[in-house]
């Protein structure tokens, strides 16, 4: 074991691709869990932006709380009304005073949690659509002090641990490049009636690969009964299209298969998204950091959207796992599939973890080279967490 209490082992080579059965799916941005972690994380990255302006550092805020409450609408072919807005609810914990100092929070993160859903469902209008309540309290006094002791390499402010594994499979590959191309600005151009709403489901057994999509359609693109159902046909063979971009496999495809033969039994929204209608969202209850939801797989049940990107486990381990292990298999051919589990421990430096174990299936056997590549790796990024941090801030990483 290293000095960061590093662990690597071979594991047995039973590859998923080899499972008779694999299950994947993926909530796309307009889904309502997805809505809530995309606004999680813009409160968070306003607001270490704006303590960066105003303390010159990231005070301790984590804003993992938001709950979106469904309105009511009344969708029609060629565009229907909305009847009682979307509620949402912004919780969590932030600093609101530094050496005397005071920070707004609450307009920030309306004004966060406005902009990130104006950019994200097109037929959303944030005043008329939306009713918005900040109730982002004050973070506890320990956790604030421990957090105020880090210094370059901050303290854990948990003790809880991040999972990542490389590559995707085909499956997941498929899966999520569904969704992002269904939510795309190009394909909005072409097919606009297709809200952002957009939920995917894989079953893979043995060789076929079913894929349910579940699509809001937006009502005012639509004319009528015969007009949905032309249009949901030309959506199947997109989809379908599509995912044999990702695999060789047969794929079979069902879109929006709770419909019935009524209006009313359609999936059709006004907005794009279900949570216009009843449908509730909550932060962390969607997608895991690698986009997508694996039961196959080893995953972390923590909400990452939002918790500070500084001392944070719960976003800080669960994204560099996946970087070690991405980095790993493209690193080293001599690797197939990388796991890694990082656990923490509250109150000791985030380079210093518990355990960081790194599972890999080989080609020949696990080298001493490779120990040392993986070794080298995984030190790198407990010492660099730091640029984790930047990326974060910046929105060059999604944790959903």
């Amino acid at each position: 074991m290293s000095d960061k209490n590093i662990v690597i082992e071979q594991i047995p080579g039973d590859h998923i691709e080899n499972h008779r059965v694999e299950l994947v799916e993926r909530k796309g941005v307009g889904h309502p869990d997805s809505l809530a972690d995309g606004i999680s994380e813009e409160v968070s990255r306003a607001l270490c932006k704006e303590y960066r302006k105003e303390f010159g550092t990231i005070a301790h805020h984590n804003t993992d709380e938001v709950q979106i409450i469904g309105g009511k609408s009344s969708p029609e072919f060629e565009g229907g009304e909305m009847l009682e807005p979307i509620y949402v609810l912004l919780g969590g914990r932030a600093t609101h005073e530094y050496d005397g100092d005071s920070v707004d929070v609450h307009r920030i993160a309306k004004q966060a949690a406005k902009e990130y859903l104006d950019s994200t469902v097109r037929h959303l209008d944030v005043e008329e659509h939306i009713e918005l309540e900040s109730r982002i309290g004050k973070g506890s006094s320990d956790l604030t002090e421990m957090y105020a002791r880090g210094g370059e390499l901050p303290l854990a402010n948990d003790t809880s641990f991040g999972i990542g594994h490389a590559p995707l499979s085909e499956s997941e590959k498929t899966v999520i490049e569904i969704e992002r191309y269904l939510n795309s600005e190009r394909f909005k151009e072409d097919m606009p009636f297709v809200g952002e709403d957009v939920k995917v489901m894989g079953s893979r057994v043995n060789g076929e690969l079913h894929l349910t999509v579940a699509a809001a359609f937006v009502d005012s693109y639509v004319e009528n009964k015969e007009d949905y159902r032309r249009k949901k046909d030309d959506l199947n063979d997109i989809v379908k299209q599509k995912a044999h971009e990702n695999t060789e496999r047969s794929v079979r495809v069902d879109i929006n298969t709770a419909d019935g033969e009524d209006k009313d039994e359609l999936y059709l929204t006004v907005t794009g998204t279900s949570a216009e209608m009843g449908d509730d969202g909550s932060t962390g209850r969607g997608n895991r950091v690698s986009g997508l939801i694996t039961p196959k797989r080893s995953m972390s049940l923590e909400a990452s959207s939002g918790k500070n990107p500084v001392a944070h486990i719960g976003k800080i381990y669960n994204i560099m796992s996946h970087y070690i292990a991405d980095q790993t298999v493209e690193a080293l051919d001599n690797v197939d599939e990388a796991h890694v589990k990082l656990l923490s421990q509250i109150g000791t430096r985030i380079d210093q973890p518990q355990i960081a174990s790194v599972q890999v299936a080989t080609k020949n056997g696990l080298h001493e080279d490779d120990e040392k590549e993986i070794e080298k790796l995984t030190s790198y990024w407990l010492e660099n967490a730091p640029e984790i941090m930047d990326k974060v801030i910046e929105g060059d990483i999604t944790t959903f």
